[in-house]
């Protein structure tokens, strides 16, 4: 993602907004000011990332990976995540990850979790490419995971969202079944509304069906971290 000079702007304008019009920040000292700024940074920064995955065709999993803490909270649990996103591309060889603002995008397409055909069965081969990811998820504790099923073009729109939505489902259960908290796990199935390729190829209809996560960190992450822990 590029920062463009109007984002920059944004980002100044924002902090002086805040400074300017808030009586409790005027008065404040150095530190508790820095802060405020950290905060509005992070909401404008949180929000062009937001709209930058959106418009990549996923705009439910760019909402929750757009918002970010900002200051030097965000800054304590970026390091984790970026932390946590090496340890899944070195345990799962065949997942895509992405570091966005605070959190981690993992894809991972019909070769690495696959179900049976028209079916939310996973395979014994998504469940042992599963298994990698739970050891990473249980390794990390203090955050959330949202899991996003999809589909190709084949078949009507009710039958796509049904399975998507069943396909995540079996994910989530997967992982409670071994170990994971459903606390931390929301699932939605999108369908075919979000193609990273064309559907007119079997090719691209492959990549379309596939799994995504977006990994954010939950309260007690972003408490330490606004503590210094």
């Amino acid at each position: 993602m590029k920062i463009t000079k109007l984002n920059i702007a944004a980002f100044f304008i924002s902090g002086s907004l805040l400074l300017t019009s808030c009586e409790a920040v005027q008065n404040a000292n150095n530190t508790q000011k820095g802060a405020a700024i950290g905060t509005a940074a992070g909401a404008v920064i949180g929000g062009i990332l937001g709209n930058n995955i959106g418009k990549g065709g996923n705009a439910p999993l760019g909402a929750v990976l757009g918002g970010v803490v900002g200051g030097v909270a965000g800054g304590v649990i970026g390091n984790k995540m970026d932390k946590q996103a090496k340890e899944i591309k070195e345990t799962l060889p065949g997942a895509e990850v992405e570091r966005v603002g605070e959190g981690i995008k993992i894809t991972l397409h019909e070769n690495t979790v696959n179900f049976d055909f028209n079916s939310s069965n996973l395979t014994s081969l998504a469940k042992t490419n599963l298994d990698k990811l739970v050891t990473v998820l249980k390794n990390n504790p203090d955050t959330n995971i949202n899991i996003y099923g999809h589909t190709d073009s084949v078949g009507t729109d009710a039958v796509n969202l049904r399975i998507s939505g069943q396909r995540a489902a079996a994910v989530k259960n997967y992982f409670v079944s071994n170990g994971i908290s459903s606390s931390r796990l929301f699932t939605e199935g999108l369908g075919k509304s979000s193609p990273v390729a064309s559907n007119d190829t079997d090719a691209g209809r492959a990549k379309n069906r596939r799994v995504e996560f977006a990994i954010t960190a939950n309260e007690k992450m972003i408490n330490d971290a606004q503590s210094g822990k």
